[in-house]
């Protein structure tokens, strides 16, 4: 069944029933452009075999970042840069979607760019949470403003030759953060009741929907629950993917957690233990028993005997990540008949946060490498250190930030 094709709403077939879920490759170009490494990377994971690439947040907003190494686009942004990517990426026959994203509050300090967010509550990530940018709650124009960018970027991504878009609602990005009711305590049309907390990423729908053709593909990345006390829950989910089936969705991507709450990285907040793989396939087994279009799970995933299970589960598609960051023709091994090792060992910090960090530096490193040819395909070679992954990855991020923010000075309307 992996290896069995997908037909989406739409009319678009995917070949197979795997996916290169988003990472965030953190490898922008000056001008938070995509440029030579972003562009090698993807050439290499085009020969992957997998059906589809979603590529790590590309920010609608250049005033906004998850870092000073994320891509942005926006109207008027130069597209050569972007149809290069993209026809790397789709040189083999896979499908290639842009994941688009508001990062909210979860905005670095140090690059100053705008935290916006439903309602002016902080990161509380203790001791670490300076580190990111006070929220400022949205008014009304702010929130018209965000509609037509989601709006603006997708229409980009289609004229450079992307297939389709994913709408990140998840992870605590700023959709996620209306979704929840720890972070959004409104009490106008924009919040309360869960219909007018889904309200935002109904509208960023319906935009996107008018300005792209009915063949390139519209996807959300959901949530299964934001575990933490309160916040977005499984019911929650449930009643947002009913909300989908009414419109033109093509697909949709069950994940979980935030900053706050790392479930994506296998931790939770509110005490969970989360499945070893495939950490959210009980939900999306739930959900996929009411939403109208197919489902995707991502998280975990990185032994075929787990991909099939997913699939057969009733669930559509298998999204891997970390994995492919460590080998990146997985799906090809696989339909070979090799069983490669594409796990990597835990990171068990006391300090989660600075823990959470630092696996993601991981991962940035493990695609740097295969970005420049220096990685070897096989899981137990080089073995990174985290300690000093890390120290490198932030030493890395100061220079781009400095980057980036005199590139903001030069930008930016007097």
């Amino acid at each position: 069944m992996l290896f069995s094709p997908l037909s989406l709403p739409n009319g678009s077939i995917l070949r197979n029933r795997l996916a290169k879920a988003a990472m965030e490759e953190g490898m922008a170009d000056a001008g938070q452009l995509p440029g030579g490494a972003i562009h090698r990377l993807y050439q290499r994971w085009a020969q992957s075999g997998a059906a589809l690439l979603i590529t790590g947040n590309v920010m609608i907003d250049s005033r906004a970042l998850t870092g000073p190494g994320t891509i942005a686009l926006e109207a008027g942004t130069p597209l050569a840069p972007f149809a290069t990517w993209a026809q790397a990426a789709r040189q083999h026959g896979a499908q290639i979607w842009m994941q688009i994203s508001h990062p909210g509050r979860q905005v670095m300090a140090n690059l100053g760019g705008l935290a916006w967010a439903p309602s002016a509550v902080a990161l509380d990530l203790g001791k670490h949470s300076k580190l990111f940018a006070q929220p400022v709650a949205m008014t009304a124009a702010d929130i018209a403003e965000v509609i037509r960018r989601f709006a603006d970027t997708a229409s980009a991504a289609e004229q450079a030759g992307f297939n389709g878009v994913e709408i990140h609602a998840a992870h605590g990005y700023l959709l996620s953060q209306f979704l929840s009711p720890l972070t959004n305590r409104r009490d106008d049309e924009w919040g309360g009741s869960l219909r007018n907390r889904a309200r935002l990423l109904l509208e960023v729908i319906r935009a996107i929907r008018e300005r792209v053709a009915p063949g390139f593909s519209v996807a959300v990345k959901l949530n299964s629950a934001d575990f933490q006390r309160g916040g977005f829950s499984e019911d929650d989910a449930r009643e947002v993917v009913l909300m989908l089936n009414e419109l033109p969705v093509d697909l949709i991507e069950l994940s979980g957690g935030s900053y706050e709450s790392p479930a994506m990285q296998g931790r939770t907040a509110d005490g969970r233990t989360l499945a070893r793989e495939a950490f959210f396939l009980q939900f999306a087994k739930e959900l996929a028993t009411v939403a109208r279009m197919p489902l995707m799970t991502t998280g975990g995933i990185a032994r075929q005997v787990i991909a099939e299970e997913v699939v057969k589960s009733g669930v559509a598609m298998a999204g891997i990540g970390t994995a492919l960051s460590v080998v990146p023709d997985l799906p090809h091994q696989w339909q070979t008949g090799a069983t490669p090792s594409a796990t990597t060992p835990p990171l068990n910090w006391k300090d989660k946060a600075m823990g959470s960090l630092a696996a993601m530096a991981l991962v940035r490193r493990r695609l740097r490498a295969l970005s420049d040819g220096s990685a070897t395909n096989d899981a137990d070679g080089e073995r990174y250190n985290p300690l000093f992954t890390l120290i490198i990855d932030q030493l890395r991020a100061a220079l781009q930030a400095r980057r980036y923010r005199k590139w903001r000075s030069r930008t930016a309307p007097v």
